[in-house]
């Protein structure tokens, strides 16, 4: 799991994409790392956080500027292929989302044994 990223006061924009793995993961550990690489360096681009399960089911919730800068990213070459074949390859099915954030709010502090 990824840690939580320190985030700007909203309103910002939250892609949530939810998927299945299928049995053919080949590849796709390096390339989801190559594509949390490539987005962390495009405008607009506020952060990332990600778990999957011992089975294969996975959340993976980036955050954006605007609209604008996600469409930016969802057009990119490298990012087509990515799409491409995890919808021919990796994932049995995936759900996408994406919301304007309005409000966010963040719990207490860890104590110091943790």
């Amino acid at each position: 799991m990824s840690p939580p990223p320190s985030l700007p006061t909203p309103p910002y924009y939250a892609v949530i994409f939810s998927s299945q793995e299928s049995g053919d993961t080949r590849g796709y550990r390096e390339m989801a790392k190559k594509m949390s690489e490539l987005a962390a360096e495009q405008p607009g681009y506020l952060g990332a956080e990600a778990i999957r399960d011992s089975r294969g089911y996975g959340i993976t919730v980036s955050y954006w500027q605007d609209e604008a800068a996600i469409r930016a990213w969802k057009g990119m070459a490298a990012h087509l292929l990515a799409q491409k074949l995890g919808k021919t390859r990796w994932y049995r099915h995936y759900t996408l989302r994406v919301a304007r954030v309005e409000r966010a709010y963040r719990g207490p502090e860890p104590d110091e044994d943790g």
